[in-house]
């Protein structure tokens, strides 16, 4: 296929993926304006009285309409501008930076066990197929895939951390710890991650191999007498390198997003913690940089899925 029509195709994904982005952006800003309580209230207490709420109210440029304050607030996020917290005072970018290395930390780490975790596991299923050995990777990762994250993150923490003190209880990093000591005290919010993921990603890693097994070609191969193991790792694992990229780089946007939940189980001074606790104190401008922030780097990567498949796989390039 010309290289200009991969060009297009590549276009209209970007296009669409910036869409995708606007409408977010417009479903968090109408997120955070229906929510419960006054902000100007919630700043002053509840014994303030209506002149200095309305003044509150006045210098925020509450009163303003929806959608001029939903334009200027998209295009100072646009500009890197993303605001002053009602709470504490401070720019937002300023709260955010620290925060979002710890996810990114978390995410990561979780990353680097999961994703070798689940791809191994998934070929191993395959290469044993209906076998006692798939049968079981199969139960016990649908025993991880039913577990919602949350309930997980508490059966760790109580038998890793209150029975068997392993590990803490608490997931606190600082500058002062090394990397060691880093790791041993996200070993649980990690765990968690990785164990959820890993399960969704080997189910999928194990389809993508034995939909291939199903070519022609790979019967050429068995009848010319190649092993199972030689025609997976020769033959079909090359030909299902599309597929799981994109299981991949999807299983990375979930990651990302997935903190939000163990971060609050494991209290982990990540963006998922912080956001939760601006919505509680209805700090708005917080709470939409976090989930503007969450939706891009949810919506870029993938994006980074949907390209790479394109570059990947001819019969994505196929006019439709």
């Amino acid at each position: 296929m010309p290289s200009s029509s991969i060009g297009l195709l590549v276009s209209k994904r970007l296009a669409s993926g910036l869409v995708t982005l606007l409408v977010v952006s417009l479903m968090v800003f109408i997120g955070t304006e229906i929510l419960p309580g006054d902000v100007a209230e919630l700043i002053l207490g509840q014994q303030a009285t209506p002149e200095a709420v309305q003044a509150i109210r006045d210098e925020l440029g509450l009163d303003r309409p929806a959608p001029v304050r939903y334009f200027e607030w998209l295009a100072n996020f646009i500009q890197g501008d993303l605001g002053q917290s009602l709470v504490s005072g401070r720019e937002i970018s300023d709260l955010v930076g620290r925060r979002l290395g710890n996810s990114l930390m978390l995410a990561g780490v979780a990353a680097v066990i999961a994703i070798p975790l689940a791809i191994g596991l998934g070929l191993l299923a395959a290469l044993y197929q209906d076998k006692i050995a798939d049968k079981g990777i199969t139960a016990i990762t649908l025993i991880f895939v039913s577990i919602p994250d949350f309930l997980l993150g508490y059966l760790l923490l109580l038998f890793c951390a209150v029975k068997l003190g392993w590990f803490p209880a608490l997931s606190r990093v600082s500058d002062s710890m090394t990397f060691a000591e880093q790791l041993h005290a996200i070993a649980l919010p990690c765990l968690t991650l990785a164990l959820v993921v890993s399960a969704h990603t080997m189910r999928l890693t194990r389809a993508a191999v034995l939909s291939v097994m199903n070519q022609a070609y790979i019967e050429m191969a068995e009848l010319k007498g190649a092993t199972r193991r030689r025609i997976i790792l020769l033959h079909a694992l090359p030909n299902a390198l599309s597929p799981i990229l994109n299981i991949v780089m999807l299983t990375l946007a979930y990651l990302v997003v997935g903190v939000v939940v163990v971060e609050a189980v494991f209290n982990y001074s990540g963006m998922g913690r912080m956001m939760i606790d601006a919505v509680s104190k209805r700090d708005m401008p917080l709470v939409q940089a976090c989930g503007l922030i969450f939706a891009s780097v949810y919506v870029l990567l993938n994006l980074t899925a949907d390209i790479l498949s394109i570059l990947t796989n001819p019969r994505r390039r196929r006019p439709k």
